[in-house]
């Protein structure tokens, strides 16, 4: 594990600017959680780098361009439309 790891202090720390309530069971058990973490991380650090092709083509075809819909087409199997728009349920 790293030795960087925060502890529950900080755990708390950052818990208050997030103004998030925390035990100090749940403390504990977050620092632990994020030396687990930090652990997986140093552990990918460890994974060797893969040699990269030099010359990278793109393998993608060309975009072809297609007529789009009309508006009315677009529109035929909307529920609900308005003035020319979809109309969809109200957001409070």
């Amino acid at each position: 594990m790293s030795d960087t790891a925060p502890g529950p202090d900080e755990v708390r720390y950052v818990a208050r600017l997030a103004r998030v309530g925390v035990s100090d069971e749940e403390a504990e058990e977050f620092a632990e959680q994020f030396a687990d973490i930090l652990g997986y991380f140093e552990t990918l650090d460890e994974v060797p780098e893969v040699e990269r092709d030099v010359e990278l083509v793109n393998v993608m075809r060309d975009d072809e361009v297609h007529d789009g819909l009309s508006q009315e087409e677009a529109l035929a199997n909307a529920p609900e439309t308005e003035d020319g728009y979809f109309k969809g349920p109200n957001v409070s």
